[in-house]
């Protein structure tokens, strides 16, 4: 590895580059090097419930959506596994969230480019030989070098902490490590879930399950007006479109961050069938136990405090304008997640455009740099809308970079697929004014 120059290197297999080393394994001309710094595959292990799915349908596996003949697609996995015919008639289009799991590490053993355990420590750019140099750290201490004419970041986002709770994570967990920490919990005699979303929706109903064998109070806390359902009308889902980020991209900044706080329900809400599976739990568990269970919408947490194994935790509730004090034993931080500059990039920084909040100047094309050859994998949120962390455009966005990368289209690219129109057309004419009289 140390001699040779790569097309690429993709640092963090996630889903979306994983998806990447998928769609480039068969292109002669492509050679690209997948690194991570994990021992192995895991997708969000703290919260691989039994009964959990994904909120897409199956099609958007790893290439499917870009080349439907693709071997590493989903069926192609349950055909090899032996378990085709008992989906078929399980007739759930969402897959589980464990097999999901399982089928990403299936690929994974197929794919001799990926390499885990492979820290990058520092990537510099060689202005002779125009190529990146990515220092790696291995088992043992031992330092790899590896050399690339491209750089595909796929990093992924870090939990995110309030700032007023991150001195009591010894105490509190955050989301992701729920299922790692589930059983302290269930000692403990409250427990508070707060953050709105998928991930608290279901911590909540997983724990509903056990609350009368366990005797525990659950209460469920978020600033949100209520508990948004994920929208899911077809007309919505055309937004998941390149016409809908061509139309987002081209707004301006302000508008685009204003957009992003608007249409969280259409990425962070829940879906239906839990939160009707929430409700049902709890009013069948009422009809023959003193459950102490409670939602609570409008509420801002204001301050943290934790003395005597109890958290002390201060809300404002937004409509009423009071402050109100509530108490739990134990706190889960359902508060999503936040992307970040990684440490390793800050010899090649100066080459990477930055906007006025620090974050990633992503161009159309999904490169960060004036060059072009530097791109990014879903930490394009505030330039490309709220399809971006969805993984039914990651075969787009993958086949956009392979485009980008050879010069020529190896996956047909769709560049109109939504019946509606998001914006003034072409053909339309531009009025100064509304008063055409």
């Amino acid at each position: 590895m140390d001699k040779k120059i790569y097309d690429f290197a993709a640092v963090g297999v996630g889903p979306f580059n994983l998806g990447l080393a998928c769609l480039t394994t068969g292109i002669a001309d492509l050679d690209g090097i997948f690194l991570d710094k994990r021992p192995e595959f895991n997708w969000h292990p703290g919260m691989l419930m039994q009964d959990t799915t994904l909120q897409v349908p199956f099609l958007a596996d790893h290439v499917t959506l870009a080349d439907p003949t693709n071997p590493f697609s989903f069926l192609n996995y349950l055909k090899q596994q032996g378990r085709i015919y008992a989906f078929y008639i399980r007739e759930q289009f969402k897959m589980l969230r464990n097999e999901y799991n399982q089928y990403c590490r299936w690929v994974i053993t197929q794919l001799p480019e990926i390499h885990f355990n492979t820290a990058v420590k520092k990537i510099e750019y060689d202005e002779r030989k125009q190529v990146y140099r990515l220092q790696c750290t291995i088992p043992g201490n031992e330092q790899l070098f590896i050399h690339a004419r491209k750089l595909v970041l796929g990093t992924g986002t870090q939990p995110y902490i309030p700032a007023h709770c991150r001195e009591f994570m010894n105490n509190a967990l955050h989301s992701a490590h729920y299922l790692q920490h589930k059983h302290r919990l269930q000692s403990l005699s409250s427990i508070t879930i707060v953050g709105s979303g998928q991930s608290a929706a279901e911590i909540y109903y997983d724990l509903l399950q056990d609350i009368d064998t366990y005797g525990y109070s659950l209460h469920w806390i978020t600033r949100s007006p209520r508990f948004y359902p994920l929208e899911y009308s077809k007309l919505t889902l055309e937004m998941t479109s390149p016409e809908y980020v061509d139309y987002f991209y081209h707004l301006p900044a302000y508008k685009r961050d204003a957009l992003l706080q608007q249409q969280k329900h259409l990425y962070k809400g829940i879906n239906n069938e839990l939160i009707a599976a929430i409700f049902d739990t709890i009013y069948t568990k009422k009809l023959v136990a003193d459950i102490d269970v409670s939602l609570r919408t409008n509420a801002n947490l204001q301050e943290v405090s934790y003395e005597d194994n109890h958290f002390r935790l201060t809300f404002y509730q937004e409509e009423q304008e009071k402050y109100y004090r509530h108490q739990t034993a134990g706190l889960v931080l359902a508060t999503g997640y936040t992307s970040h500059v990684p440490d390793f990039l800050e010899p090649v920084l100066h080459k990477i455009q930055l906007d006025d909040q620090g974050r990633f100047a992503v161009n159309r094309n999904y490169t960060i740099d004036v060059a072009g050859s530097i791109f990014v994998q879903n930490a394009e949120l505030h330039t490309h809308g709220f399809v971006t962390p969805d993984l039914g455009m990651g075969c787009y966005r993958n086949a956009c970079i392979i485009r980008e990368m050879l010069g020529r289209e190896v996956y047909p690219i769709e560049q109109r697929i939504a019946f509606q129109q998001f914006g003034v057309s072409a053909g339309e004419e531009i009025v100064s004014t509304p008063h055409l009289i």
